[in-house]
């Protein structure tokens, strides 16, 4: 039982929602920031505490004001397929760099943001301009991040994201890595683990489904 309170932008997405579920059951104060209000019961369900806050026009004040006191920060916030470009840019990069600024300004020094793969890459020309701007978000948030001296990060990308069941079995390396998808339920443990291993702050880190459990996988970072 290790009793951190971790505050998690995009508490309602579907990764966070894995997350909450394995912080509560370790131990873990969950904080859920959620845009939509209807959202409450459901996180609360899941044993999390629910703060209601839009990040596209909240202040750097009004969310470091929700990180006081916690021990981890994680970025699981994402404009989602229907966002459109500019949402991309809103959500993707600027809310990540704005809960960076709060967590800076709250002194809250971990911060674990999932990424994707593809991020820090060169995207085809012929694709579409959706993918493009949430492939341009990701890598700008990434550098924003990798700038912060004050920010114990690490930033996780994971690849094709599926429903499955966990398999608990991961590959969790530095880049590059083929390409692969990995269950959200597995991400989710993979972030729970991550937040409590030092050796990972300052690492990129991408993750497919693998052969080796999450704890080993972590462990090796």
């Amino acid at each position: 039982m290790t009793d951190r309170r971790v505050v998690i932008a995009g508490g309602h997405g579907k990764i966070a929602q894995h997350l909450i579920q394995v912080l509560t059951a370790q131990g873990d104060r969950a904080v859920a920031l959620i845009r939509n209000p209807h959202h409450v019961d459901a996180v609360k369900a899941l044993g999390a505490l629910p703060e209601v806050v839009d990040l596209e026009n909240a202040s750097v004040e009004d969310v470091a004001a929700l990180l006081h006191d916690a021990d981890a920060v994680v970025f699981a916030a994402g404009a989602g397929p229907s966002g459109g470009v500019e949402r991309k840019d809103t959500v993707d990069r600027a809310a990540s760099v704005l809960l960076a600024d709060s967590a800076e300004k709250a002194g809250v020094a971990r911060f674990v943001q999932i990424s994707s793969f593809g991020a820090g890459e060169p995207v085809a020309d012929d694709a579409e301009d959706t993918w493009k701007a949430y492939i341009a978000a990701k890598t700008a948030a990434e550098e924003d991040l990798k700038s912060r001296q004050k920010l114990d990060w690490t930033i996780l990308r994971p690849g094709g994201l599926t429903d499955d069941d966990p398999s608990g079995h991961v590959t969790l390396t530095a880049p590059p890595l083929e390409r692969g998808t990995v269950p959200r339920a597995d991400v989710a443990a993979v972030i729970a683990a991550l937040i409590d291993t030092p050796a990972a702050a300052g690492k990129t880190l991408m993750l497919t489904s693998g052969d080796v459990t999450v704890e080993d996988a972590v462990s090796a970072v």
